[in-house]
């Protein structure tokens, strides 16, 4: 060999020694790439676990987009350090290969039909992942859909279980001979009626109840005024025993004031009062036929000064307008028809 080829063929090796010094890591990331297709293959959830939000197609299409553009990096530094080798051993070989037009014509062709099949394959799979772009949000309504159908079943199934469960224990707790619906709804019924009835005699009796109370009440407020004016007749009394001699003075007075008292009962008479010494007022409580509550009838009698003719009379707590009774009896000076009339007509709800 000649200097020039000697020097041709020392470059080869210091790059042949280059290369071998230069970790490409091809066939170690070769291997990992096998390696994670496999696990990929058993379980394709490595895939969202490995990383975080890859289930989203559009993440995933620019993964995919870089790990394409990766390969493709790594797939022209491989047929470049190819074709690197490949010269040196052209170079280096002692015997050329014999290359003529014809070997790269066949060569061109079988590149264009390799090229026109990768053409093919990369149009089917733009097409795929338009398919995907297009139908992923439908597979997650659909996926959404399913999983809530999937928990409303999973719910009904407890449901029913329960029921199931209830309706044993009612089986086990109730046992035959058991109320048929219509029995049921006839003895509801019933009840509904028997429970209306005693509602209204539990109003009817609160209400005599609370009639009774106020009663109560009446009669012992009715009693304490007696008995404090028990206590003054009997202090008046006991003075007036000191001053008269005569013992029958105290019978009468007894009778008198038994006989006042029973005289308020019959006229259901309360208070008596006089305003002056020709005004008289006069208050009853009446109750009228078919009412409970009691009226409270108020008459105001004025008489002539140092005289017994009635002047004038006024009557509050009826519902109607008696001027022409209380006039008639004014103008016939008649005192105890008066009342005798107002009564009347207040116990019989006028």
């Amino acid at each position: 060999m000649d200097i020039p080829n000697s020097s041709k063929l020392e470059a080869a090796r210091a790059l042949q020694a280059k290369l071998d010094d230069v970790k490409l890591h091809i066939v170690e990331d070769q291997k990992r790439f096998d390696t994670l297709q496999g696990a990929l293959a058993k379980d394709p959830g490595l895939i969202s676990e490995g990383v975080a939000g890859t289930t989203d197609p559009a993440i995933v299409a620019v993964e995919v987009a870089s790990q394409i553009a990766f390969l493709r990096n790594l797939k022209f530094q491989y047929l470049e350090q190819k074709a690197k080798d490949q010269y040196i051993k052209t170079i280096v070989s002692d015997e050329a290969p014999n290359i003529n037009a014809e070997d790269n014509e066949l060569l061109r062709i079988e590149n264009d039909k390799k090229k026109e099949v990768l053409s093919a394959a990369k149009a089917r799979l733009a097409e795929k992942y338009s398919d995907v772009r297009t139908f992923a949000p439908l597979v997650e309504q659909d996926y959404n859909r399913a999983r809530a159908l999937t928990q409303e079943a999973a719910t009904l199934e407890s449901k029913i279980l329960d029921a199931r469960l209830t309706l044993t224990r009612l089986r086990q707790a109730h046992p035959h001979p058991r109320l048929t619906i219509p029995a049921a709804n006839a003895q509801l019924d019933a009840q509904v009626a028997e429970m209306q009835e005693l509602d209204d005699e539990l109003q009817s009796v609160n209400a005599q109840v609370d009639d009774v109370k106020d009663r109560v009440k009446a009669r012992a407020r009715e009693v304490e005024r007696l008995r404090v004016e028990r206590a003054d007749l009997e202090k008046t009394v006991k003075a007036g025993q000191d001053e008269v001699q005569d013992g029958r003075v105290v019978g009468l007075y007894d009778w008198y004031t038994a006989s006042l008292a029973l005289y308020r009962v019959l006229v259901s008479l309360e208070t008596s009062h006089s305003e002056s010494e020709n005004e008289l007022h006069l208050s009853y409580a009446v109750t009228p036929r078919g009412i409970s509550e009691r009226r409270n009838i108020f008459i105001q009698l004025l008489f002539v000064p140092n005289s017994r003719q009635l002047a004038d009379a006024h009557v509050e707590g009826l519902v109607e307008d008696i001027g022409d009774v209380v006039g008639a009896h004014v103008q016939a000076n008649d005192v105890p028809g008066l009342i005798a009339a107002v009564l009347a007509r207040a116990r019989a709800g006028v």
